[in-house]
């Protein structure tokens, strides 16, 4: 596999991109990865869950989208299914390097979004970034910034002992049993029970209104588990 290539209009003078949604294109994910910031726009449609870090000691937030490995139940025929893309799926085939302490676009030349033929221009014909390539950029730096936070808000999570494991069963329309295990929810009786010192501390850092956005998404549970059922009945 090729390393991302630093972005620039000699190289990638005639680069396209493929905006259409599909398996094709890679987005058969079970997860996105999420941060504080876009819980709001992600819980209209998305469960928002978390999960511990290879390390152990940290929490990732991810937005749910299938309940196994490389199903995304969001697609269909006509594209993704939901008014709302997650932003670190929205922004492939882009990415943020660090070149010399300075954060700069690169793109992945082996994602199967990258064409010379079709889809959206990333620079104009003389040179300059395309309106396609600045609405890119906005969103690698809406990233960039909301996942430098991602660590203050899983410290603040676990100091509070706000995070619990929880287990989902769905049954599927030929009886079968499925479970999703390994993820973990905010406990709503914990958060109750926090005293106007902890509150006020997880309001300042602006934590307190994503985590009842987590706490809201959770609703969306039992409508992707009824995609799942549906998905599987067309192809029984």
């Amino acid at each position: 596999m090729s390393p991302p290539e630093l972005l620039n209009n000699t190289d990638h003078k005639d680069l396209r991109i493929i905006t259409a949604r599909g398996a094709q294109y890679g987005d058969s994910v079970m997860t996105a990865l999420t941060f504080a910031q876009e819980f709001r726009n992600l819980q209209a449609h998305y469960p928002i869950v978390f999960f511990k870090s290879d390390d152990g000691l940290t929490f990732q937030s991810v937005a749910l989208l299938g309940f196994q490995a490389g199903e995304n139940l969001f697609l269909s025929q006509n594209g993704w299914d939901a008014a709302y893309v997650p932003l670190t799926v929205a922004r492939q085939p882009f990415l943020i390097g660090n070149v010399n302490g300075e954060m700069l676009l690169h793109v992945d030349m082996e994602s199967p979004r990258v064409s010379r033929t079709e889809g959206e221009p990333v620079f104009l014909k003389f040179g300059g970034n395309s309106e396609f390539l600045e609405k890119m950029s906005s969103m690698l730096g809406a990233i960039h910034d909301g996942r430098k936070t991602e660590s203050a808000f899983s410290a603040a999570l676990q100091e509070f002992n706000l995070l619990e494991s929880f287990v989902f069963d769905m049954e599927l329309m030929d009886g079968s049993q499925n479970r999703l295990i390994g993820f973990y929810t905010i406990n709503e009786e914990r958060l109750g029970a926090l005293d106007g010192h902890a509150l006020e501390k997880l309001s300042r850092a602006n934590f307190l209104q994503p985590i009842y956005m987590a706490i809201a998404s959770l609703s969306n549970l039992s409508a992707l588990a009824e995609r799942k059922r549906c998905a599987h009945a067309a192809q029984s």
